[in-house]
């Protein structure tokens, strides 16, 4: 499904395969680059002031946490409009060893997105491990549905830390999609006995309101790392 076009720069690609099949007024920007107009914490009232635009990017800054809050828990959501059946699309950067994700069908009121909406895991797939010395599972690194589905690795293409990366989450109750980098990794019917096996056997089997609502905010987590991204933008389908 790629557009094969030599005058297009490679990190430009998967960009240009969804902007090419819609008209622009199609989409719903989220983030411009110019403004965080929309945006605000998770269960708040305004926007963290770790959040903020630096060099047309929406980006994390753990130089401005403070001291007794240094644990993550700074999640945002886009809170002008909720979305049902949607395609998202955005471009992210993470540093060694960062970790975030993207929230979708995400209601305010609970302790953590996590534990209520499905994520679009992001990671540092490359150095992860080398620097906190753990093993992760295929289901906690990028590209997965977080905790209930794993990645095609065939498909997979991960930039290293630092360089851009594109994502894309595609829902309609037939079908969920992530792609990244252009390559679709991905692919699950929501809400089928499948996806209710998985739940009722992993990590959300004690957390009933996981995946239940079909439709809600769209989040952007804070794991404790720097974080950048750009072009955000949203269409209904």
């Amino acid at each position: 499904m790629l557009f094969a076009c030599k005058t297009v720069p490679e990190k430009d690609v998967a960009a240009k395969e969804v902007t090419e099949k819609v008209t622009p007024d199609e989409w719903v920007i989220l983030f411009d680059g110019t403004s965080t107009k929309g945006w605000r914490a998770y269960n708040g009232d305004s926007l963290p002031s770790q959040w903020l635009i630096k060099e047309g990017a929406l980006t994390f800054d753990t130089e401005k946490r403070k001291e007794v809050d240094r644990k993550g828990g700074k999640d945002i959501i886009y809170a002008a409009q909720e979305f049902e059946n949607f395609e998202l699309y955005l471009e992210w950067k993470i540093p060694e060893g960062g970790n975030s994700g993207i929230f979708y069908h995400l209601p305010e009121g609970f302790d953590s997105p996590a534990e209520v909406a499905p994520e679009y895991q992001l990671l540092d797939d490359l150095k992860w491990e080398e620097i906190n010395n753990a093993t992760l599972e295929e289901w906690q690194k990028t590209g997965a549905d977080y905790a209930m589905h794993l990645p095609d690795q065939s498909q997979k293409i991960i930039k290293p830390a630092g360089e851009w990366n594109s994502s894309r989450i595609r829902f309609t109750p037939e079908l969920v999609e992530h792609w990244l980098n252009g390559k679709r990794i991905v692919s699950f019917i929501p809400w089928s006995e499948d996806w209710h096996q998985r739940k009722a056997k992993g990590k959300w089997k004690n957390f009933p309101k996981y995946g239940a609502f079909k439709k809600g905010y769209i989040g952007l987590q804070d794991h404790d790392s720097p974080l950048w991204f750009k072009n955000i933008k949203i269409k209904r389908l």
